[in-house]
């Protein structure tokens, strides 16, 4: 399978998570851009949306750990993910391992084939 057909599955993968929709929107913009003279560009866009988007572990810990992101998740919920990621960590992972992330860090493995 080629890098593209790679990072094909990979966005449509990403597309069926609860993604940033600006990331969302990147994803399907390359998607549809595929053979055309705006494939290099939203190739960049995409890259650049994919970096911003992937959340640094000690971020997820310290929103669940917080006032807001229990108030906004439920305490019971918010714990659960912030144990979570506490256990993640201490597997000595960076970032966050929810699908989207998990999806958008394979994808960026192909980043030079994104910006070709």
């Amino acid at each position: 399978m080629s890098n593209k057909n790679v990072i094909i599955e990979k966005t449509n993968e990403l597309l069926n998570t609860h993604c940033y929709e600006g990331l969302r929107n990147a994803a399907k913009e390359w998607l549809e851009s595929l053979g055309t003279d705006k494939e290099k560009e939203a190739g960049k866009k995409y890259v650049d949306m994919l970096q911003e988007s992937i959340v640094d572990i000690d971020a997820v810990i310290n929103l669940f750990s917080s006032d807001f992101g229990i108030e906004k998740f439920g305490r019971e919920k918010a714990e659960e993910i912030a144990n979570h990621a506490k256990e993640v960590k201490a597997k000595g992972a960076k970032w966050c391992d929810c699908p989207a992330c998990t999806a958008a860090l394979e994808i960026l493995k192909y980043k030079e084939d994104l910006l070709a």
